[in-house]
């Protein structure tokens, strides 16, 4: 639709007897800031500003952006979003110069303008707006945070916020190699039309791993870049479970003293009732003997 609106237009500049000159190239404007829309014209013969027009339009919706008539700009017909946001510069308009002033930009304002301009003989021609504005530096997260071991799969987050238009993300590894596999990415503007792009990529984590995140404004050619590594390690006893584990040893040692005692206590009772019950057994023995030895003194 813009393409055929601007052949349009195009097509009566060329018919136009007035030759206007404006930027081949998109104008690109940083939102929130001011910008110039270029629009020059030759006029050979001197003119009074009261028989100079100069229209500014929306080349798509034809809506009025800033009109100049009679010596006197004329806004009563111009389109509510641009009040109080343009103005053209009056001391050179007798110059040639009908360029327009475009204040604190917004991501609205992108798309194609028309400048019309009349002294006697008509001249018109398009230019393309574009709205760039630029983007955080991108914060990386993991999930999960800790407990990490060699193996286990980890969520890295890139994320970053404020840019326009949509930027591109780029996940690469230690040796700058592009990773492509396991990754998604989100875009979501805000009111203002500015974008935060959140990107997540899936890894399975190796003892040390480095990755990196790089998102590129395409329009002002920034690079956001941030690097985080992932260490992966066993997991260690926490305060809580080393403490119990220390207790529970504790209680096992004295446990085994306390069995190593009774069962010294049992041997030892066991040896001395053996050692009497041997004594026993040997004065028994040499009784009989002794009764033996009688009796036959007797027969």
């Amino acid at each position: 639709m813009l393409s055929l609106l601007l052949s349009a237009v195009l097509a009566v500049q060329a018919m136009a007897v007035l030759e206007l000159n404006v930027p081949e190239q998109p104008v690109v404007a940083l939102h929130s800031s001011d910008v110039v829309l270029n629009c020059s014209f030759n006029h050979t013969n001197p003119f009074n500003l009261s028989d100079l027009s100069v229209f500014w339009q929306l080349t798509d919706t034809q809506r009025s952006v800033h009109r100049y008539l009679e010596g006197h700009d004329q806004l009563a017909d111009q389109a509510e979003r641009f009040a109080n946001r343009t103005r053209l510069f009056p001391n050179q308009l007798g110059l040639g110069n009908a360029s327009l002033l475009l204040s604190r930009v917004v991501v609205a304002d992108e798309g194609s303008y028309t400048c019309f301009v009349r002294v006697k003989d008509f001249g018109s021609a398009a230019l393309l707006l574009q709205v760039a504005a630029p983007y955080s530096k991108p914060v990386v997260t993991l999930e999960p945070q800790s407990n990490l071991r060699p193996g286990d799969e980890v969520a890295l987050t890139c994320v970053s916020y404020g840019g326009y238009p949509e930027g591109d993300v780029i996940w690469q590894d230690a040796g700058g190699r592009n990773l492509t596999e396991n990754i998604t990415t989100s875009v979501v503007a805000n009111e203002e039309g500015l974008f935060t792009v959140t990107s997540v990529i899936t890894v399975v984590l190796e003892p040390n791993s480095t990755y990196s995140c790089r998102l590129i404004n395409p329009i002002l050619g920034e690079e956001g870049y941030i690097s985080v590594t992932v260490t992966g390690q066993n997991i260690a006893f926490p305060p809580v479970a080393l403490w119990v584990t220390v207790g529970l040893a504790v209680c096992l040692l004295v446990l085994l003293i306390a069995l190593a005692a009774v069962c010294r206590r049992k041997i030892k009772e066991s040896c001395e009732e053996a050692k009497r019950e041997a004594e026993e057994a040997k004065v028994l023995e040499e009784e009989e003997e002794s009764k033996t030895g009688m009796i036959s003194l007797k027969s």
